[in-house]
This record gives structure tokens, C-alpha cells and sequence, in this order.
């Protein structure tokens, strides 16, 4: 078996959203389980919140995701970013990405030529999701 790491976010009830954006963002096709499906809903109202989403991204990564129930607490904030790395040939499709991402979020770092030579950016997406964009620049 290989080990994988993959990114799991954490929503309060925009779990179902949050991956079918991203879906139209990166394509590929996202499952969701539901806390009800498995009979660990607590309370009633839940029961359709997300419990456990992934999609599989053509890129080779899987975003996974769910729903925090109210009983639980979901942090405020995090020191974990979503990062996206790109070469230059793949600056066309890394910029489609960003223009998805940002829409209706946060940019705080503008996607524009960095003193190390690369395009970067940052920004919070309208989910709350930070995400850094990175297109290495042409090899010298």
C-alpha cells in the first residue's frame, strides 16, 4: 500500500458546496456520506450534513472534507494552506484555477511575478479555504 497525503478540510455545514465548487474548479467527480447514512447524527437536524466528501482531482490529489455538527467545536483559524504548485507550461490552466478560487473570495497576495522568480499568490476562496498559488517561473 503507499502512503498519501491529502488535504481534509473542515466546514460547519458547507461541506457538500465547498466540494462541488471545487469540482468545477479542478474537475472530477465528488462522493459524499452523510452523518445519517451511517446512524451517527445526534441530533435529527444533522443528519444530512457531510460526514465524510472526497473528490479525487485529475492533478493526482484527493480533497477530502466534512461538516463539524454544532456539538463540536471548528476552529476559527488555521495555519494550513492549500498550496498549488505549477511549471510554466501549466500557466494557462494554474491561471483558470486561481480565477475560480478567488471569485466571490479574498486575495491576499495578488497572483503576480515574485522576487524568486515564480507567479505566486494568495487568498482565501468565499469557503474560508486558503489556497497559495505558486507557477515556477522558465528555467533560466
Amino acid at each position: 500500500m503507499a502512503i498519501g497525503l491529502n488535504p481534509y478540510l473542515q466546514f460547519r455545514n458547507t461541506a457538500r458546496e465547498a466540494l462541488t465548487f471545487y469540482s468545477e474548479v479542478f474537475g472530477g467527480e465528488a462522493t459524499f456520506s452523510t452523518f445519517g447514512e451511517f446512524g451517527m447524527a445526534e441530533d435529527p437536524a444533522e443528519a444530512e450534513k457531510i460526514m465524510h466528501g472526497q473528490l479525487p482531482l485529475p492533478i493526482g490529489v484527493t480533497l477530502m472534507a466534512s461538516d463539524t455538527p454544532n456539538a463540536m467545536t471548528l476552529p476559527e483559524a488555521s495555519s494550513v494552506s492549500v498550496a498549488l504548485f505549477g511549471g510554466p507550461e501549466d500557466e494557462e490552466v494554474m491561471r483558470g484555477y486561481w480565477d475560480k478560487l478567488v471569485e466571490g473570495g479574498q486575495i491576499t497576495e495578488p497572483l503576480v511575478q515574485a522576487p524568486w522568480g515564480d507567479v505566486f499568490g494568495m487568498a482565501f476562496d468565499k469557503f474560508g479555504t486558503y489556497w497559495m498559488v505558486n507557477i515556477a517561473g522558465a528555467p533560466a
